[in-house]
């Protein structure tokens, strides 16, 4: 590619080896002609032929690029890999299982542009979940004690697909799990988070990472941790001394 980017879009994924071409047909289709793009697949060592196929469409995609990971690593260091090697200054970021909806990446580009300077992330909100009932309700039960703690009045910090600054992104403390908490942690760091309604669909292929008592167990440990960071962040406004 010979024109440098000005979007990358990051997929994590493992174990989505049906999964991949669909949404990278999709993904095409949605920002060709619209935006100077790139895809940066990150593949946390997955187990079944996920890596194969990405090899295969690499070969009539250039916009394609794939990162691997070694070791089995979890979302949060696949997304922050994916960004890592990204050319373009905004990255837009979708899940591997193909819920999110590709779609929704030129309304959120919008958004954007209508945006003031200081909104650093657009965060996707799952207005009509297409998820279990038992799914829908932890997480509803999960937000609102997120949203009491943190306040960071985001209704949905759990969906995958996200428009954010990239350089804003990497200056946020990084840790395991930290993609949940993406809209606390940049305005801890003094920028604004807006939350946009996007379309979400049924998985058709592959099954799920996570189950809810497994969430549950681990998001308790990092509100503790993202509240304790809110509480102890200190900003001032800077500015450069000349003779």
């Amino acid at each position: 590619m010979s024109e440098l980017p000005q979007l990358s879009v990051v997929v994590p994924v493992h174990n989505e080896e049906d999964n991949v071409a669909p949404l990278v047909g999709e993904i095409l289709a949605a920002l060709r002609g619209q935006v100077a793009f790139e895809i940066v697949y990150v593949d946390d060592a997955s187990r079944d032929a996920t890596l194969e196929r990405l090899r295969t469409l690499q070969a009539g995609m250039p916009e394609l690029r794939v990162v691997r990971h070694l070791a089995n690593a979890g979302q949060s260091t696949a997304v922050r890999n994916g960004v890592k090697a990204a050319r373009a200054p905004w990255i837009a970021t979708l899940d591997g299982d193909g819920q999110n909806d590709p779609a929704d990446i030129p309304s959120l580009l919008a958004r954007r542009d209508a945006a003031a300077a200081d909104v650093k992330l657009f965060a996707g909100w799952r207005v009509h979940r297409q998820d279990s009932g038992s799914k829908r309700w932890a997480s509803k039960w999960a937000n609102a004690i997120r949203s009491r703690m943190l306040r960071d009045a985001t209704p949905d910090t759990g969906c995958g697909i996200k428009l954010f600054e990239r350089a804003a992104f990497l200056d946020l403390p990084y840790f395991d799990h930290m993609h949940r908490y993406l809209p606390a942690l940049m305005q801890r760091a003094g920028w604004q988070t807006v939350s946009v309604p996007v379309n979400h669909r049924h998985r058709t292929a592959g099954v799920s990472k996570y189950n809810n008592l497994g969430r549950a167990i681990v998001g308790i440990k990092d509100l503790l941790g993202v509240s304790w960071l809110i509480q102890r962040s200190r900003r001032t406004a800077t500015e450069e001394v000349r003779q």
